[in-house]
């Protein structure tokens, strides 16, 4: 189980630091790059176009601003592409989310919020679990720690409350 993880700068970093963790606690492999559809544009096409080759199964694409990064490693790849819209610039992640949602017919890219770090890896684990049976019972632990955690958090907001 391998998850590609690209982000278009490495100031992308901080926001994937989650996903890398978030994946890694899944027990996925996960293959790190910095690569720019823009400014490195022949290296990100020739990385999506080896990716399965290589053992890759799932790619996640961050970048911000207007960038196409997801876009153009989804349309060198049959392989499901997450697209993660970075908030880095005065548009709030806007422009980033718009250009990663909206793409053409034929090339899809499954999308996640603006930074939304974890949610990207959780999908990949989502994904990935469809070949691989033992992430679904990690995914069912993940979701009743979720459910434990605010079932505690609802009895300490009462017992403040009531005080």
């Amino acid at each position: 189980m391998k998850v590609a993880v690209i982000m278009g700068s490495k100031s992308d970093y901080p926001v994937l630091e989650k996903t890398i963790q978030t994946l890694k606690a899944f027990g996925v492999e996960v293959e790190a790059r910095v690569m720019s559809a823009h400014r490195t544009p022949e290296l990100a096409a020739q990385f999506a176009d080896n990716a399965e080759k290589n053992g890759i199964e799932v790619i996640i694409a961050a970048a911000g601003k207007a960038a196409h990064l997801a876009g153009v490693l989804a349309g060198h790849t049959i392989l499901p592409v997450i697209g993660l819209p970075i908030k880095s610039s005065t548009m709030d992640g806007m422009d980033s989310l718009l250009s990663t949602v909206q793409m053409p017919g034929g090339i899809p890219v499954a999308t996640v919020a603006i930074n939304g770090g974890e949610n990207a890896a959780i999908l990949a684990v989502q994904i990935l679990s469809l070949k691989y049976g033992e992430l679904k019972e990690k995914l069912r632990q993940f979701k009743q720690d979720m459910l434990e955690k605010v079932l505690k958090d609802d009895a300490s907001l009462q017992e403040e409350v009531a005080k």
